[in-house]
């Protein structure tokens, strides 16, 4: 069945079922993925996936049922699941379907090229060999890829509200290791077609980095200022980004719970939630539950302005949803999720913050971040590696120390940040940023 006879479909079962307010929920993605060992593909995956979820309101509770089997006489059978469900279900959260918002904006992403297959296994093959171009030191273990994906969605319900939206990823990414004497170092990068980065300067960058990490020196334990780069500070504030839920906040998960209003971060800190950020190309004008989004401060100049807000978090808060109220997939529950979050830029170029800095260290990777995060308490303890900083300049490259702290304290202490903010790849509608932040007196373990 076509998605318009699936929507027709549904309506009419539920009409007949005497279900007064419904909703039907559909996304599909389709992905395309090349990737590369030594000089051939080694891997390579396409395909499409879907399927359609139905909500329903009975005797005030919510119920659901989802399939990507869309036949008719499925049809019939997801809504009498959903009708069971909600008649099983107990839950103190209340009901809402949403009956739309006044206006909603239009995504600017640009249209992203065509993911043809034969293109993306060309493209994944010549960085590859531009790779082991790069230099001689490049050994076996070096990998490149060549992505894209597309996310289409629509949503309607029984208020007459009726959405549709779509977002495209597409990009490269190079791993490359390299081996000298015994010794052998790696790195990672990736550029989007929406960032419009040059490719070839892809593999030369990274197999530069990973030549500098070669013969990397521990470090004496002890207090240290610090620059994190952006790239791993957008990692940490992934791995902590659930402490800005408020479904988190009303369950007891978050310090920030009853903190909306407070300072709870240095003067300098702004925290943007934007899901239609200029040139992310995975951009969405309405949120899982049909609200439209919004560019919003969720912290800014270190005042907490807001938590991230679902509708039923938001009804039992007694405020309006912050539209974040997100789904992963078709078959997945709403779920509450930022958009494009970063931390906004400062005003100091990043050769500038190392000045600032002196002497310390610039961090460029944490390892295992995840495991060591407790985004409860906001304690984390993560293996990490990067420069030695000596007179605003990065000299030797330094391995296997523990950066220590909780991420609440960072927020309070964080002295400055770099004008650039670097992103990551989307992962649905959700990316995560931030630009060089410099703090000082932080605990490292090292030798």
């Amino acid at each position: 069945m076509k998605f318009d006879a699936v929507k027709d479909r549904l309506i009419a079962e539920a009409e007949q079922a005497g279900i007064a307010e419904y909703e039907v929920y559909f996304m599909e993605s389709t992905g395309v993925n090349a990737e590369t060992l030594k000089d051939e593909i080694s891997s390579f995956s396409s395909g499409v996936g879907g399927g359609v979820c139905f909500r329903c309101i009975v005797d005030g509770h919510m119920g659901s049922a989802s399939t990507e089997l869309l036949t008719e006489e499925e049809m019939r059978a997801l809504v009498r699941r959903a009708v069971d469900h909600a008649r099983y279900i107990e839950s103190d959260e209340k009901a809402i379907l949403f009956a739309g918002s006044e206006r909603y904006a239009t995504p600017s992403v640009p249209v992203a090229s065509s993911a043809d297959a034969a293109e993306l296994k060309a493209l994944a093959l010549s960085l590859q060999r531009k790779v082991y171009a790069a230099s001689p030191y490049v050994a076996d273990g070096t990998q490149t890829a060549a992505f894209a994906e597309e996310i289409r969605m629509e949503l309607l319900n029984s208020h007459g509200l009726r959405l549709s939206g779509q977002g495209t990823v597409k990009g490269v990414y190079v791993q490359a290791v390299v081996q000298k004497d015994g010794e052998s170092s790696d790195a990672f990068d990736f550029t989007l077609e929406s960032e419009g980065a040059a490719l070839d300067a892809l593999p030369v960058s990274t197999v530069a980095e990973a030549l500098s990490k070669l013969d990397a020196k521990e470090i004496e334990s002890g207090k240290y200022d610090v620059i994190i780069s952006g790239k791993e500070m957008r990692s940490l504030l992934s791995a902590f980004s659930s402490v800005f839920s408020a479904k988190n906040a009303q369950m007891g998960l978050s310090l920030l719970k009853g903190k909306e209003g407070e300072p709870i971060a240095a003067e300098g800190v702004t925290l943007v939630d934007d899901p239609m950020r200029e040139g992310c190309p995975m951009q969405t004008a309405f949120d899982g539950e049909g609200v439209a989004t919004y560019r919003k401060n969720v912290i800014e100049n270190g005042v907490l302005k807001t938590l991230l807000y679902d509708l039923a978090t938001a009804d039992k808060a007694g405020v309006a949803t912050t539209a974040n109220g997100q789904r992963l997939s078709y078959a997945e529950p709403v779920s509450i999720r930022p958009y494009s979050f970063y931390l906004a830029a400062g005003m100091i170029g990043e050769e500038e913050l190392k000045q600032r800095l002196g002497n310390g260290l610039y961090i460029t990777e944490f390892k295992g971040l995840h495991a060591g995060c407790n985004a409860v308490t906001g304690d984390f303890s993560i293996e990490s590696a990067g420069y030695v900083v000596r007179n605003g300049k990065c000299c030797e490259a330094v391995k296997s120390f523990t950066v220590a702290g909780n991420f609440f304290d960072l927020l309070r202490e964080v002295e400055a940040l770099s004008e650039c903010v670097k992103f990551g790849i989307p992962s649905g509608f959700t990316c995560f940023g931030s630009p060089d932040v410099l703090l000082r007196n932080m605990s490292i373990a090292g030798k």
